[in-house]
């Protein structure tokens, strides 16, 4: 793919997930185990192209450390993608990607991401005004799911006629959610198209990596170009190393990754960009495993507060340093 010539195979990609990979976040997973490429939130191209601006361009913040950074766009209006894919080339982005699998509620209901999948005619207006705004300046790629109430895979095989420069398959359906184990061998199923269909289009897999391990096996089992890890990195910071120091850390180690990840937080979002709750989802990434936890979780995460989750949060590094210390 255009701007990934270094990349090794297979590569690994931090997932796009809505209030979660922010520049903060990334930034925390750049310095425990970085991956190969990086992705943003969704970011709705028709805010972004509207007076609510303000509000979306957050969410397309970043950093050196974060690189290469993949946008992750979706939307209703063809027009919006072809002007936010100009502006993505100006902002210094490795590439573009857009959400055909998000499969929440609303979003469908809006005609939006997984929804994209009984629309046809649309999805490919999107996908041509994202190419077109590209310019050829930036590789362009879609995220989607198996299919939407059951595995059909001449979707993917419409999605392969467009020429994209990276396809991402998370193995299950849109009523699926994530529900049910995800569906590698169908996955495997959309390559053995690509290879038909795209030979030029890497295909990267996702749904329910746990280790860096697992992913290398499932990318050889599949002759994958990638695999992508979502929801594993809340299991593991350090999901992407090679060999994962996460379950030898000390719970003192735990409380600091967290206390660090706060002070960043502070530090980015100064003027209240993001809603100091957002951190809660983090809170059991740090802290669990020890005496007390559930009991700190539950004080951490009625914070109000950067400063309140950092008085909190000393103490219980304190005790946990010595007892660290003494045993």
């Amino acid at each position: 793919m255009a701007g990934y010539s270094d990349v090794p195979r297979p590569f690994f990609v931090l997932a796009p997930m809505d209030d979660v990979t922010d520049t903060v976040f990334r930034r925390i997973v750049a310095d425990t185990a970085a991956p190969d490429l990086y992705f943003t939130e969704f970011v709705n191209v028709d805010g972004l192209q509207s007076e609510g601006r303000g509000r979306v361009i957050k969410k397309l913040q970043f950093t050196a450390a974060e690189r290469p950074l993949i946008a992750q766009i979706w939307g209703k209006n063809p027009e919006n993608f072809y002007t936010t894919a100009q502006q993505l080339v100006e902002m210094g982005f490795a590439g573009i990607d857009i959400n055909m699998g998000c499969p929440e509620k609303t979003v469908v209901k809006n005609g939006t991401c997984s929804a994209l999948i009984n629309n046809r005619q649309l999805a490919g207006e999107m996908i041509k005004a994202t190419q077109a705004g590209a310019g050829g300046k930036l590789p362009v790629s879609v995220k989607t799911r198996l299919g939407f109430n059951e595995i059909d895979y001449t979707w993917h095989e419409f999605l392969l006629g467009h020429k994209l420069d990276m396809l991402t398959i998370h193995g299950r359906t849109r009523s699926e959610m994530s529900e049910v184990p995800a569906y590698w061998d169908s996955i495997g199923q959309v390559r053995e198209l690509r290879d038909q269909l795209a030979p030029q289009t890497l295909i990267v897999g996702n749904g329910d990596v746990l280790s860096r391990q697992q992913g290398v096996e499932l990318a050889a089992t599949y002759k994958l170009d990638g695999i992508m890890i979502g929801r594993g990195i809340f299991q593991d910071p350090y999901v992407f190393a090679t060999n994962s120091p996460w379950t030898s850390k000390q719970p003192v180690d735990r409380l600091k990754l967290y206390e660090k990840h706060i002070r960043l937080f502070a530090e980015t979002w100064q003027n209240g960009e993001r809603r100091v709750p957002t951190l809660n989802r983090f809170c059991k990434v740090y802290v669990s495993g020890f005496d007390g936890a559930k009991e700190l979780r539950e004080q951490l995460m009625a914070a109000a507060s950067t400063d309140e989750l950092l008085s909190l949060l000393q103490p219980a590094i304190l005790r946990a340093s010595a007892l660290s210390f003494s045993v």
